[in-house]
């Protein structure tokens, strides 16, 4: 396992595996642009498949919908397969795609290293960027878990064939899987989906929580979870467990912004820890509890990716990766980050109550009220464009 903060340590290490690869080159990303970082990789997925190297390069269309035509043309001429999910025509200049987005950033090379996280190949994660430049992490990783990343690439998932009935709970059968793990690092693939997998990130999240004795710390970009999470991360505070949130402190969204107030006064009043990040955009989804338990991946704790979009986690369980998370995240503490006093959730008014109240309420709700239009329905898949207009995948 090693930690990559930002593209300053993520795009290197990734170019220099594709550089390096023999056989195969898998990525999966929410946004692709034609900028510095997207034309390098362009060119070396070039090379690569001018070698025989197999490449396949899958992009969002809502989050990649810039993209011109000549850029994936020069791939697909030199050999790589590309496809995008959801590609979806303008209406009015204006993309119509909102929903159900492939969020998911994973690379597999080779079939024998792996990254997974939530930065995106686009200068905007890169310093030079500037103000607006993006705070993020991604791991890679080697061993038995890379071949669980690379099915999914190749979408070929063992239980993405059927839905899994309500009553089976999958996440006590997650975390027992890693109970039964053994060797210096214990690492599971979680992903969510729109069919078998729709609350695994989330339930992995709540028994973590739960099982917390000492410590947790959350960093994420957008968090508004449901009550069952935040309860749960009151009820740790109140037992004693040193519960902190690292959360953006300038949101891109006004109605974020009102949304959020609401949670900081409940949560500060049950004893949690709110740190805001001000320096830059937050991007990161990333948490560590105790000594132990980690997680590292696309995931936000806000309604578009635990009840839309496709995602996909790290959990590791190790003691070196954990300290390793730890110690970047108190950093980020003591010197980005201001913390809010307990007394910031005292005496609310009626009125700032009512309008957080009414802003949690509809950010939550709405995703999940605009997925039910056809436009975002889960049939929406990956057209693999290198073969036309074929349906190759599934949401």
């Amino acid at each position: 396992m090693r930690l990559l903060e930002n593209g300053e340590e993520f795009f290197p290490r990734v170019f220099e595996l594709i550089a390096a690869a023999n056989s195969e080159v898998l990525i999966e990303t929410f946004i692709l642009a034609n900028d510095k970082i997207g034309q390098e990789l362009q060119t070396l997925l070039i090379a690569a498949a001018q070698r025989g190297v197999r490449v396949q390069m899958t992009a969002d269309g809502y989050g990649s919908a810039e993209l011109s035509s000549s850029f994936i043309e020069d791939m697909i001429r030199a050999g790589v397969r590309f496809r995008l999910y959801d590609p979806q025509p303008r209406v009015f200049n204006v993309r119509v795609n909102l929903f159900r987005r492939l969020h998911r950033k994973l690379v597999v090379v080779d079939n024998d290293t792996a990254m997974i996280g939530g930065i995106n190949f686009s200068t905007q994660h890169l310093r030079e960027f500037g103000a607006l430049s993006k705070q993020d992490y991604a791991v890679e990783v080697r061993g038995p878990v890379v071949a669980d990343i690379q099915g999914i690439l190749a979408g070929t998932p063992a239980s993405a064939s059927r839905r899994r009935r309500f009553w089976r709970r999958r996440a006590p059968a997650l975390m027992a899987a890693l109970d039964r793990a053994t060797g210096g690092t214990d690492a599971l693939l979680v992903t969510r989906d729109n069919h078998a997998h729709r609350n695994d990130i989330e339930r992995l999240y709540r028994l973590g929580i739960r099982s917390a004795q000492q410590r947790i710390v959350i960093a994420n970009a957008y968090f508004l979870p449901g009550y069952r999470l935040l309860r749960d991360l009151r009820n740790a505070a109140r037992r004693g467990v040193d519960v902190r949130l690292i959360l953006q402190g300038n949101p891109d969204m006004p109605i974020v912004r009102a949304a959020t107030v609401a949670l900081h006064d409940y949560l500060l009043r049950g004893g949690v820890r709110i740190y805001e990040y001000c320096e830059r955009p937050l991007h990161a989804k990333v948490a560590v509890i105790d000594d132990r338990w980690s997680t590292v991946g696309s995931s936000n704790l806000d309604p578009l990716s635990l009840f839309l979009n496709l995602e996909a986690n790290l959990v590791v369980r190790d003691q070196a990766f954990n300290t390793t998370l730890s110690a970047t995240l108190d950093q980020l503490m003591q010197k980005h980050c201001k913390e809010l006093s307990a007394e910031h959730a005292r005496n609310p008014t009626l009125v700032r109550q009512a309008l957080s109240f009414l802003a949690f309420h509809l950010i939550r709700r709405a995703p999940t009220i605009a997925g039910w239009l056809p436009a975002h329905a889960a049939k929406t898949g990956v057209t693999d464009l290198s073969a036309g207009s074929e349906r190759v995948a599934r949401n």
